[in-house]
């Protein structure tokens, strides 16, 4: 496992790292002894991760050669785990694009191989016909095998493992409905593999002879509908047998809405696994255990893998989500440096409170905040603000959080995510809510000197258009009872004293 450069164990450039494969893959990666290098657009949200102290991070894009290059250089391995995941348009020549540019750049730093995660098509389908995410994943995967570059294409259908969205998806419909008008694709055979397994070829596949440049389908031992599935899930977390009913008329498009009301998954990232369902995808061949040979008991039976899952999710022990990646469609912008920010009009709504409480009390409190805890004010109000971006399309609060005690950079909490966090001081989060402008809320905890502590809550809006601004005003009445009682409610929390306005799940103006 040495490097072609020398004697040093190999080095794995590693894309999409704040993701749901990524952020798996680098702490396996260097169980296994290979240095690590992360590429990443953001590399402040890779701050947190436990394994961040052990890996070089450097910023960079995969469609911009610039920023690539210096990142490919001294490369043995590359792995190449990005896509862009949307429903709108343009996203295939954004997949393209990037994946002929990743391609060129590793064939000019002569990496010595090139490791992609795509997905399983259907046999007997003429690659037209497919859903355009399915299209697109294929026409990745052949760009990277025609770069010069040795490289190993996995592809597989649905990946069950705590946190992924297709296990979300799963147990979330299973668990709410325990009768369901389902559409026709729950009839479809697919072949799942737990996440355990995908991480595992993974590494594997760093060690392949350089002659090998091909793809490899990848799955577990079970093929199964939709539906059993879901009956499979049941069984494993003990609930009742499940009535599905199948229905013609709900086409993906509708599936995303239904997906969407019901489970965590939003739509934007519901319709591309709906569409991709419509196809019965199971694997033609086994031949990646001739370079990466299957354990005792591997690759992991359904049960097991779901089992694994619910345990993980039980003992809230996700290392990483489906929501770890943005999500397609929110807002992205860090929020302005004020107060000299000249970039036009910045709302804000702030509150200030002693707190008869330790700052490190308080502090537990605020890190805390949001998913099963709530939001310490107006309960209705928060609900409702949820119930509105779900059906806009947006992400609602049913993201809740990764950990139900400790936050990072990047973190999804509901429908905000964590933009800055400073242990015991500061907790940033961005919105992203569907609003006609950009959204923050800071709380800060500070010591008062005399063992008691000092809570700053900010609420900051930039509006968008006319109608941002007419939205902070058409809410800003109603910022003393959401804002103001978020303020009390926490200090009271703090202090060990029961809040009159019950916590509960939810959002902001």
């Amino acid at each position: 496992m040495t490097s072609d450069r020398g004697n040093e164990p190999q080095r794995c450039l590693v894309t999409g790292a704040t993701g749901y494969i990524g952020g798996r893959l680098v702490p396996e990666l260097l169980a296994a002894g290979y240095r690590v290098r992360c590429l990443a657009r953001s590399p402040e949200k890779l701050r947190d991760y436990p394994w961040a102290g052990e890996v070089e991070i450097v910023r960079g894009d995969v469609t911009e050669a610039r920023s690539l290059a210096p990142a490919m250089r001294d490369v043995d391995v590359a792995y190449y785990l990005v896509h862009a995941l949307t429903a709108g348009g343009g996203f295939e020549d954004t997949d393209r694009r990037a994946a002929t540019v990743f391609g060129e750049q590793a064939r000019l730093a002569r990496v010595g191989r090139i490791v992609y995660l795509g997905g399983l098509t259907p046999s007997g389908v003429p690659e037209e016909e497919l859903s355009p995410h399915l299209r697109s994943r294929a026409e990745v995967g052949r760009i990277l095998l025609a770069s010069g570059v040795p490289t190993t294409a996995l592809r597989a259908a649905v990946i069950i493992g705590s946190g992924s969205a297709s296990f979300e998806m799963l147990r979330y419909l299973t668990e709410r409905l325990p009768v369901m008008v389902t559409p026709s694709w729950v009839s479809t055979r697919i072949q799942p593999i737990a996440v355990r397994d995908v991480l595992r070829l993974l590494v594997g596949s760093a060690r392949m002879p350089r002659e090998v440049n091909r793809t490899f389908d990848i799955g577990g031992p079970d093929l199964v509908t939709y539906r059993e599935m879901m009956q499979r899930y049941a069984e494993v977390a003990k609930l009742a047998h499940r009535l599905i009913l199948p229905v013609p008329m709900l086409t993906p498009r509708l599936s995303s809405h239904w997906i969407g009301l019901v489970t965590p998954v939003p739509r934007a990232i519901a319709r591309p696994l709906a569409e991709s369902l419509r196809y019965e995808v199971v694997c033609r061949e086994h031949d990646i255990a001739r370079y990466v040979p299957d354990g005792p008991g591997e690759p992991f039976d359904l049960d097991k893998a779901l089992r694994l899952a619910l345990q993980r999710v039980r003992e809230a022990r996700v290392t990483t989500r489906w929501s770890s990646a943005s999500t397609p469609g929110v807002p992205s912008d860090p929020l302005p440096t004020d107060p000299d920010w000249a970039g036009g009009s910045l709302y804000t709504d702030v509150r200030r409170l002693g707190v008869d409480a330790s700052p490190q009390a308080l502090w537990r409190v605020v890190e805390g905040i949001g998913g099963e805890h709530g939001w310490y004010s107006f309960p209705l109000a928060w609900a409702v603000r949820g119930w509105l971006d779900r059906l806009l399309g947006g992400v609602g609060l049913r993201r809740g959080r990764r950990d139900t005690d400790r936050l990072r950079v990047g973190d999804s909490l509901d429908f905000w995510r964590v933009e800055e966090i400073e242990p015991g001081r500061l907790l940033r989060l961005r919105a992203e809510m569907r609003l006609p402008g950009l959204a923050w809320l800071e709380m800060c905890v500070e010591p008062d000197g005399r063992g008691r502590s000092r809570y700053r809550q900010r609420a900051l809006f930039h509006p968008r258009g006319l109608l941002g601004h007419a939205y902070w005003w058409s809410v800003w009445p109603f910022h003393a009872v959401v804002f103001g009682g978020m303020a009390r409610n926490i200090a009271r929390t703090a202090a060990g004293v029961t809040s009159p306005e019950p916590a509960s799940a939810a959002v902001s103006s």
